[in-house]
């Protein structure tokens, strides 16, 4: 087998771990802040803005993770 693609073989590899563990953390982390707000709205309605804020705050950095990975996959393509 050629180097060059054994090393392509690893790049693609590298590429698909990388975005796949670089989603897995903010999916879950917004999966689960998404259950407490549920859970919180239900126990007190009255609270719904400010708690949306907040939680749109929180999904947003979780989602710069996310974008983080996706880049880093274009680099290593790269």
């Amino acid at each position: 087998m050629d180097t060059t693609a054994l090393v392509d073989c690893f790049k693609y590899l590298a590429m698909g771990i990388a975005i796949g563990l670089g989603v897995l953390g903010p999916g879950l982390g917004i999966g689960l802040a998404t259950k407490a707000l549920l859970e919180s709205v239900a126990r007190q309605p009255e609270t719904t803005g400010v708690l949306t804020g907040l939680f749109l705050l929180g999904a947003a950095l979780a989602e710069t993770c996310a974008i983080y990975a996706f880049v880093v996959v274009f680099i290593i393509k790269g």
